[in-house]
């Protein structure tokens, strides 16, 4: 898959799994196991990414003792997944115009 739209579509995914609540990575990362096998330095790599994209922010709260990252969608991020979900009509579209000959003779 070509590094730019596997990228892409990593960043939507981390921006679905904290869409309806503020997260934390482990919490993301499990979230997201049952689609798709992320790790841990891929995964701040995105948040960080998206942070700079202002499509997320973060805040730092106490849990267990300990202090945690929570992040939380931001409009932008929000906008981001709508416009991903126009994109991925149009390569649906693509997809079936360079399949069509298999379907048709399937």
């Amino acid at each position: 898959m070509d590094v730019q739209l596997k990228r892409g579509l990593l960043d939507v995914c981390v921006l679905a799994a904290i869409k309806n609540e503020d997260s934390y990575g482990y919490r993301i990362i499990k979230d997201m196991k049952p689609y798709l096998e992320l790790s841990e330095s891929t995964l701040y790599t995105i948040l960080k990414r998206l942070e700079l994209g202002e499509m997320l922010t973060v805040r730092s709260a106490e849990h267990d003792g300990r202090l945690r990252k929570y992040y939380h969608i931001t409009e932008k991020g929000l906008r981001r997944i709508e416009e991903f979900k126009d994109d991925w009509r149009e390569i649906v579209s693509i997809y079936r115009f360079v399949t069509k000959e298999e379907q048709e003779n399937g």
